[in-house]
């Protein structure tokens, strides 16, 4: 139940800060589609939506993890239309096995999610259990994988940890 009511919040909270009105029309519409939304997915949300009630792994979210994401795209971006424009530079594309510390869902998901949004990567396959992503990059640039590991997900993994594992945010 707390996980749709978290749900419920946080899409109402996006369809506010997209809709970019206060009228009482888009008030109701977004109640209403926050209220489909919590109800159908709500339990897919956060498995511990307690969690995100400390202010500090809100701080990480908005202050270090949204800031790093854009930056983190805005260098790959360049790097692949670097090596679209100059067909010169090597692209020696790959699937690579990163292990992570990150257990819960939540904090598996936001990073693969944020290794997809990154260009030259993509994650492919997640196995949970074992905390193992798998991801195509479009330069495997390294035969050692704790560097491979670190250069693709090394500067997510700490914030995420901080915002979405226990204790990270306390």
């Amino acid at each position: 139940m707390r996980s749709r009511i978290a749900m419920f919040l946080v899409a109402l909270a996006a369809w506010m800060l997209l809709s970019w009105s206060v009228s009482i029309q888009h008030l109701a519409v977004g109640v209403v589609v926050s209220l489909i939304v919590a109800v159908s997915v709500g339990d897919l949300f956060v498995s511990r939506p307690h969690m995100m009630t400390h202010p500090l792994r809100w701080l990480n979210l908005v202050f270090v993890y949204a800031p790093l994401l854009a930056w983190e795209c805005v260098k790959a971006n360049f790097d692949v239309a670097y090596r679209v424009l100059n067909p010169g530079l090597p692209v020696k594309p790959g699937i690579v096995r990163v292990k992570t510390s990150l257990r819960s869902d939540t904090g598996l998901t936001f990073l693969a999610n944020s290794i997809t949004l990154t260009p030259g990567t993509m994650t492919v396959d997640v196995d949970a259990e074992e905390g193992i992503l798998y991801i195509h990059w479009i330069n495997v640039s390294s035969d050692d994988p704790a560097e491979r590991a670190s250069r693709i997900a090394g500067r997510f993994e700490p914030v995420l940890r901080r915002i979405f594992e226990e204790g990270g945010g306390e």
